[in-house]
């Protein structure tokens, strides 16, 4: 079971309710250290005065900022715990906001929320269906680990989820970060094509169909070098295509998804499928009648026109 990485309460109006918070990820990571090659001899890393060349006691050792011109500010541990967040117990909802307002860019890490005790569930479950029904998302500011965050609090099924975000001025605007912007607007025959592309290659989102493949590769080979086996590695980069003509491109790549769609589509994905996507298929087979089958008989039709395609 999973430790809580915070624990409080969440306020908003005059409610407040004792939450606890877990990470909602687990991120792969394969650790290393790090050797002298040919011996076993770890490499371990000191902090020495570029100077002098000696080594420094913890204790001894400053914080310091950069101020130009070789200059620096020096700044002591006990000053920046003076200002430093206090430890509040209290994740405090300032205002509601659609969920689609947010935008992507300025979020960062996922949570789960959970009561932490009986009496808790009660108010907790009425604000995860209120925020439900609402279609909204709470923002919220707390602190964790010594350190102001910014957060929305949204429902995910009957639970809570916490993300973090970034302040508005740790996100860059295009036009400060790009060499070159793009330019104006797109339009005519190739747009209409590239959306044909994108109807064509719509699908559900099943997080399971995609894997960290190159961790896999990773595991494989320590296992190969742990059993002593030798390691050989045929997989050959992948060329980059030539640009070339945009609309003809876009053409045969719709060409391309639609035969792709019609023969790798296993019946067993049929079942997970939803209703817009059995439509979409069935418009891509041309299956007549298929605007008054339900989703039970669009997914029979289009698994046996799959089976007459292949």
């Amino acid at each position: 079971m999973a430790r809580p990485v915070w624990s409080g309460s969440i306020t908003f109006g005059m409610v407040s309710i004792p939450v606890a918070l877990y990470s909602a990820v687990q991120h792969h990571e394969i650790r290393f250290n790090q050797f002298e090659r040919g011996t076993s001899d770890r490499v371990r890393y000191k902090r020495v005065n570029e100077r002098t060349g000696e080594e420094v006691d913890y204790a001894d050792i400053v914080k310091g900022h950069d101020i130009g011109g070789g200059d620096y500010v020096v700044v002591e541990q006990d000053e920046l715990a003076e200002i430093a967040p206090g430890k509040s117990r209290t994740l405090e909802i300032s205002t509601f906001v659609e969920q689609d307002e947010i935008d992507p860019v300025y979020i960062q890490n996922s949570y789960y929320v959970a009561p932490s005790s009986d009496e808790s569930a009660t108010p907790y479950a009425v604000l995860c269906a209120a925020l439900a029904e609402s279609g909204r998302a709470g923002i919220a500011t707390f602190v964790m680990h010594n350190k102001e965050h910014l957060a929305l609090i949204r429902a995910a099924g009957a639970v809570l989820v916490l993300e973090t975000m970034l302040f508005a001025d740790e996100v860059r605007e295009p036009e400060s970060t790009l060499p070159r912007l793009p330019e104006p607007p797109a339009k005519g025959k190739q747009v209409s094509m590239a959306v044909d592309l994108i109807n064509t290659m719509t699908g559900s989102w099943r997080p399971a169909d995609y894997r960290d493949t190159y961790t896999e590769r990773v595991e494989e080979l320590i296992e190969a070098k742990r059993r002593g086996e030798e390691v050989t590695t045929s997989t050959e980069p992948q060329q980059a295509s030539e640009p070339g003509d945009l609309l003809t491109a876009l053409r045969e790549s719709v060409e391309s998804a639609r035969r792709d769609r019609g023969r790798a589509k296993p019946d067993a994905d049929l079942s997970e499928a939803s209703k817009a996507e059995l439509t979409r298929l069935a418009r891509e087979l041309d299956i007549p009648g298929r605007s008054r089958m339900n989703r039970d008989e669009l997914a029979d039709a289009v698994a046996d026109a799959q089976k007459a395609a292949a």
